[in-house]
């Protein structure tokens, strides 16, 4: 029996693939999108060319809109909110946006799921910025990359959390308001701290998305510039294996209702940003990638990857594809979609 999905965000690059695969399987789809990021037109009009012009609902509206929320959300048995303002950079030049989106659109959708009365399961994705700089845990320099020195299993949700930056605040804020929302009114909810999801349909930018980003500006000749030395480390995540996640939560919600997962590559899908990745994306290529270098930006960790043992236990779920199949996948969809970046 399908089931009613609202997806915030949903014209997004995680948003659209989920939608994808929803209508794939049947499921009655609402996405509730402001269509503001590059990309989103191009997102629907895929999905509609994939699936139908008929084939979902679409709410072209904001989180911060409370009403519309509300009416978008009254019949749905699921809400997989993703809608978000996602950039550190844009957090600090504007943090009151950042937050009216990332605090209060979180919290108007979770009053929207409570005020239907239905208790729709809610999916929250979350960050893995909500742990912060982590200036306590030990961090070692190798020839290629930096790593952990006490944490080789990575980052596990045990870590104190450390709001860091404008987006850390209010993402972590949502994160915890979705917590509490199971706590005390019952609504089942999953938080899920995602690390570096990347694959096709993802419109990087300099800051944000930096997988898809360095394929982009190499596939189309823009200048790349590395930020710090290049060793930073990365857990990486190709987006299929997180759907799954969302979908293993969905599955097991009796059971998991109210948890906090890490939903990232983990210690088996690491690479560095550039002394690892340059050369993987110049193999695929088969050509020189030339780049520039500068100074670190603020909060920039040194190395993150997360602990996934706690959703591969209670979830069933680990990833799947590998991290050079999953850049294989993602340079083969930009060079098949240049228009989109031109």
């Amino acid at each position: 029996m399908s089931k009613r999905y609202l997806v915030t965000g949903g014209a997004g690059f995680v948003g659209a693939n989920y939608v994808h695969r929803l209508l794939g399987r049947g499921e009655e789809v609402t996405v509730y999108d402001n269509l503001s990021r590059h990309g989103t037109e191009a997102n629907m009009a895929w999905l509609r060319a994939e699936h139908g012009e008929d084939a979902f609902e679409l709410v072209v509206a904001d989180v911060r809109d409370a009403a519309s929320l509300a009416e978008a959300a009254r019949g749905a048995d699921v809400v997989v909110h993703l809608a978000a303002q996602v950039a550190v950079t844009t957090s600090v030049d504007d943090p009151r946006t950042d937050f009216e989106i990332n605090a209060l659109g979180t919290f108007n959708v979770l009053e929207a799921a409570r005020l239907s009365g239905r208790k729709p399961v809610v999916i929250y994705a979350s960050t893995n910025k909500v742990y912060g700089g982590m200036e306590d845990v030990v961090v070692v320099e190798g020839e290629s990359r930096y790593r952990y020195r006490d944490l080789p299993g990575g980052v596990p949700e045990s870590q104190p959390l450390d709001f860091h930056s404008p987006y850390g605040c209010s993402k972590g804020t949502g994160d915890q308001y979705v917590r509490d929302y199971a706590r005390i009114y019952g609504l089942p909810t999953v938080v899920l701290r995602q690390s570096c999801i990347y694959g096709p349909r993802q419109m990087g930018v300099e800051d944000q998305g930096w997988v898809a980003w360095f394929v982009i500006a190499a596939v189309t000749g823009r200048p790349i510039t590395i930020y710090g030395d290049g060793k930073q480390v990365r857990d990486v995540l190709y987006v299929d294996d997180l759907l799954d996640a969302y979908d293993a939560a969905i599955r097991r919600i009796d059971s998991v209702a109210g948890k906090v997962y890490n939903v990232g590559g983990g210690p088996s899908r690491t690479m560095s940003v550039w002394a690892e990745f340059g050369p993987l994306l110049e193999r695929l290529l088969g050509r020189s990638i030339p780049v520039a270098y500068g100074d670190w930006r603020p909060g920039d960790q040194p190395v993150y990857v997360s602990d996934i043992d706690k959703a591969r236990h209670e979830l069933d779920w680990e990833p799947r594809v590998g991290v050079e199949e999953g850049v294989r996948l993602l340079v083969d969809w930009v060079k098949s979609n240049r228009r989109l970046f031109e």
